[in-house]
């Protein structure tokens, strides 16, 4: 695999660069450099162009309003750029970069654990021996999902956002077992279990879910009762609704920062 830099160490940058264990790796913030820099395999560029000059494939990895400052010094170079900021898009980061060599990935937090669900597209014109690159470097740090890029949206609601959706109904049933009498700390870690447990249940069959949840509810039993009570608490519209104003959050980022953009080019 050619010699990857990284740009930004923060949350993301951080796991990522820990994953593949032998980036280059330079953020703008020197506290967040010696902390990355002291991981065993992570080497700290001396400025950003020196980390462009050693670099075959850079990841970008900064928040998305600090891509257009980089951008004058980013398109002197002929790179392979992969890019991990929400609402950014192909296109505009074409245009930012001067380059087609493009592609976007949007991981989510579990990437510390090797564990994350990240998406995946590349630029229409990108060589398709980069996109199979920057689909090695997203399987180190957990599994790959090629999707159109305007589905981007919608996986940010189901993936990225959801971690701390599913994080939230842990802690909701926490506490309804501290209501019942398990003291906090027992009853998370029985909801975790169980929710390994759905998991490894929903992996092995090829069963729908709803069919899955009926074989669970017996007549006049206890689950029905619960599934009742989420019923009319508007259960599964409202985690609808949650996924779709995740989304259309990305959706608006996008145009706030195509608007932004295109401002700042009219001024300049």
């Amino acid at each position: 695999m050619k010699r990857i830099g990284i740009i930004g160490c923060g949350t993301m940058g951080s796991a990522i660069a820990q994953s593949l264990g032998t980036a280059l790796v330079y953020d703008s913030q020197k506290s967040q450099l010696d902390r990355i820099g002291s991981k065993e395999g992570i080497e700290v560029a001396s400025s950003l162009e020196d980390l462009l000059e050693r670099s075959e494939t850079v990841l970008l990895a900064v928040k998305p309003q600090v891509l257009p400052t980089l951008y004058p010094t980013l398109s002197h170079y002929q790179r392979n750029w992969i890019s991990i900021a929400a609402g950014t898009s192909l296109s505009r980061l074409s245009e930012g970069l001067k380059s087609e060599n493009i592609v976007r990935l949007l991981p989510n937090i579990a990437a510390r654990e090797q564990k994350s669900v990240t998406a995946l597209a590349a630029h229409t014109k990108c060589p398709p021996s980069f996109a199979s690159e920057a689909a090695s470097i997203a399987r180190s740090f957990g599994t790959v999902v090629e999707l159109e890029e305007r589905l981007f949206d919608g996986f940010i609601g189901i993936s990225a956002s959801a971690i701390a959706f599913a994080l939230e109904f842990v802690h909701a049933l926490s506490m309804g077992g501290v209501g019942e009498g398990i003291a906090y700390p027992q009853a998370q870690k029985i909801v975790t279990a169980t929710l390994g447990s759905t998991i490894a249940i929903l992996e092995s069959s090829s069963r729908h879910p709803v069919e899955l949840v009926s074989s669970v509810c017996s007549a006049g039993g206890t689950t029905i009762e619960g599934m009742a009570a989420l019923a009319d608490g508007a259960f599964d519209a409202t985690v609808m609704n949650a996924v779709r104003a995740s989304a259309q959050k990305s959706r608006t980022m996008e145009a706030e920062a195509l608007n932004h953009n295109s401002s700042e080019e009219t001024n300049d």
